[in-house]
């Protein structure tokens, strides 16, 4: 979503909302594959939210319409002492992404105006290890200094234990081992009989490495962090012009003239 198919007034354009009639003409499933919360997805998507795959929470939880298809959790124990740790570190704005909601302990201002961009389901607690009425997807880290810069540095002797992403610039997500979309993805393929070879993906940070290689048409948006950019078999423009719809255009144009003949 964020940095490929939200534009730079993090909405999702009305070019798209008519493309996805197209791809809905041809039988082309649409996944909306995120790191934000799945009430978050489907708030940018509500035309097409009940018509649509959500891979939300980096592959956390995946749903569509109301039917929770998958879920990878993280145990409560690991959780609260990640949350222990990363109160720690100077400039960690801590998310505990939850199933029923998301719970944050700041009163951080300039980092909750932020926060509600990516949240639209949560809750302000006064200690994020007072919460196990819920099970958890990841725990997502704000750095104002940048993730790559502050945060990760700070984790990376956990990699073995737990999957440490830099989903983008300033933010961090903490999550089970086998959490990510390219797992989620490759679920919804099996499910749907659809193969390698018949899959387009879009993506820009690292939390879409996994995805990209679950896609033979893989695109790196022109804003992609250098990791995409090298992964990604093709490219295409940013997100501020709209570069998932460039492509998707060229596609719809193609069923149209396979069509016709």
């Amino acid at each position: 979503m964020d940095g490929t198919l939200l534009n730079h007034k993090d909405q999702v354009s009305d070019r798209f909302f008519e493309l996805f009639k197209e791809l809905q003409a041809h039988d082309i499933p649409f996944v909306a594959a995120s790191g934000r919360q799945y009430y978050s997805i489907v708030s940018k998507l509500a035309p097409i939210k009940d018509d649509i795959f959500v891979i939300a929470e980096n592959g956390g939880i995946t749903v569509k319409g109301k039917e929770v298809l998958d879920t990878c959790t993280i145990d409560t124990e690991t959780v609260h002492k990640l949350i222990r740790r990363m109160r720690d570190i100077e400039d960690a704005h801590i998310v505990l992404c939850g199933r029923e909601q998301a719970y944050v302990e700041s009163n951080h201002d300039e980092f909750l105006e932020i926060f509600k961009e990516y949240y639209t389901k949560y809750k302000n607690v006064e200690d994020l290890t007072a919460i196990t009425e819920d099970s958890f997807f990841k725990i997502a880290v704000y750095s104002f200094g940048g993730s790559e810069e502050t945060t990760y540095p700070q984790v990376r002797d956990i990699e073995e234990e737990v999957k440490v992403k830099v989903s983008g610039e300033n933010w961090l997500d903490i999550s089970h081992l086998d959490t990510d979309k390219g797992r989620a993805l490759k679920l919804l393929q099996q499910k749907l009989n659809i193969s390698k070879e018949e899959t387009m993906a879009f993506g820009d940070y690292n939390n879409d490495l996994e995805m990209i290689e679950q896609a033979a048409f893989s695109f790196a948006m022109q804003n992609a962090h250098p990791n995409i950019s090298k992964a990604a078999a093709y490219s295409t423009k940013s997100n501020v012009e709209n570069g998932v719809e460039h492509i998707l255009e060229q596609l719809v144009a193609i069923k149209k003239q396979l069509h016709t003949k």
